[in-house]
């Protein structure tokens, strides 16, 4: 059984731009051989991260669902509906990613989606295990974000699944700026194997 190889989109947010991460991050993916097939450092427009962070309804439910349980976890209640909750932060979103440049990068490999979300960590920085780009370079909340109404600061962006991927990296990227390659260790196995 082949396992093909996944694409996703990763974005080096803002915050992660201004401190300097960069050549961490990128290098927290390829020493786990994980192959980055397209990347540019940009200034996100309003209308780019708007489409970025979709309108989709479930995708605004969802994000609703998740900021009113977390609301609720910390006692504070909400009158809005949950997609009035998603579209307050979709705005919030769009703000952030359009603040200053970010690096956009597509990622290739085996189990590539599943592999960079480990990589990244969960979504609040505070619960971030250590090892995990989030849990390393961020303590940013949930609370602390409420406290001043904006979005937590947790570095990073990556595809949660499939469908996102394919969707996403159509957002930031035409098929002319990927270009697939193999890496060494790949043509090392192909050699062996071919003697």
């Amino acid at each position: 059984m082949e396992v093909k190889p996944e694409r996703t989109l990763v974005l080096i947010k803002p915050d992660a731009v201004e401190r300097g991460l960069i050549g961490e991050i990128v290098q927290r993916f390829e020493k786990r051989g994980l192959k980055i097939i397209g990347m540019k450092l940009v200034k996100a427009s309003r209308e780019t991260a708007g489409r970025h962070y979709t309108e989709d309804p479930d995708w605004l439910l969802s994000i609703g669902q998740k900021a009113r349980k977390s609301f609720e976890e910390k006692g504070i209640e909400v009158k809005e509906t949950d997609k009035q909750i998603g579209e307050r932060v979709r705005t919030l979103l769009i703000g952030y990613v359009e603040s200053g440049p970010i690096v956009a990068m597509v990622i290739e490999g085996p189990h590539a989606i599943e592999t960079v979300r480990k990589i990244v960590g969960p979504t609040e920085p505070r619960t971030a295990p250590p090892g995990t780009i989030r849990g390393d370079y961020s303590i940013d909340s949930y609370l602390l974000s409420d406290s001043t109404e904006r979005p937590v600061k947790n570095l990073i962006h990556a595809s949660g699944n499939e469908r996102e991927a394919v969707s996403e990296i159509k957002v930031w990227f035409s098929e002319n700026e990927l270009h697939s390659y193999e890496r060494s260790e790949e043509k090392a196995a192909f050699f062996k194997t071919w003697k």
